[in-house]
């Protein structure tokens, strides 16, 4: 079980504490289930797999499907024709064909794991509140200066917004170690991919109402 209530500080752009925020930690979830989260997790990077690999078989390479030699009388061992896959050239037994990974968990328990993923990033104090984040422009200059005054530098970064914003996209799109998503495209694998959640005040209020959520396909990435 975790703690009903937490106060989270909130820093402005210079990495100042400027407020402190409460968190009513029921309304993501009551507590963190580890297999749910290993489950959502290996379904998402599943469907990932490309899945196009491709092997021929001893049908399929070139070459004579005589036998090389007689059974008996030669002294040597016993053998087929040269496509056989003990020989250099030959096809592969058990030849790897194309197929499609992907599987869907349930939608509920999809979305209930994007919630309880928010909930591990709290409890382990790995969660960042942003008074406000806006630029004048897209500067990748201006998010460094961002991320090393709020101790991030380094650190795998992942900023949640409320909406689409393309100025921040922008200005983290060339950092290693930084993303961007919209709060309703928030799921459970993007959330632990990365070390550190930074949100805005705006994105935590849209997050405790608890409706954020997009329409939980898989493929889009949305839980």
């Amino acid at each position: 079980m975790v703690k009903k209530t937490v106060e989270l500080p909130v820093f402005n752009r210079q990495g100042q504490e400027v407020d402190k925020c409460q968190v009513e930690l029921d309304v993501f979830a009551t507590r963190v289930n580890r297999q749910l989260l290993h489950d959502v997790v290996v379904m998402y990077e599943a469907n990932q797999r490309v899945g196009t690999v491709r092997t021929r078989s001893r049908a399929e390479v070139a070459g004579s499907g005589k036998k090389m030699y007689r059974q008996k009388g030669t002294g040597n061992a016993r053998a087929g024709s040269r496509r056989s896959n003990i020989r250099r050239g030959g096809g592969m037994a058990f030849a790897k064909r194309p197929k499609d990974w992907t599987y869907r968990l349930p939608k509920k328990a999809v979305r209930r794991a994007t919630r309880m993923a928010i909930l591990s990033k709290i409890v382990d104090d790995e969660i960042t509140v942003l008074d406000e984040l806006s630029f004048s422009g897209p500067k990748t200059s201006e998010m460094v200066a961002l991320l090393g005054a709020l101790g991030l530098s380094g650190k795998k970064v992942l900023l949640a917004t409320a909406g689409h914003d393309p100025v921040i996209w922008k200005s983290a799109r060339n950092l290693e170690n930084a993303c961007t998503m919209r709060a309703s495209d928030l799921n459970a694998y993007a959330i632990l991919k990365q070390k550190q959640l930074v949100l805005t005040r705006e994105t935590l209020d849209l997050l405790k109402l608890g409706n954020w959520q997009g329409s939980g396909t898989v493929d889009q990435g949305e839980a």
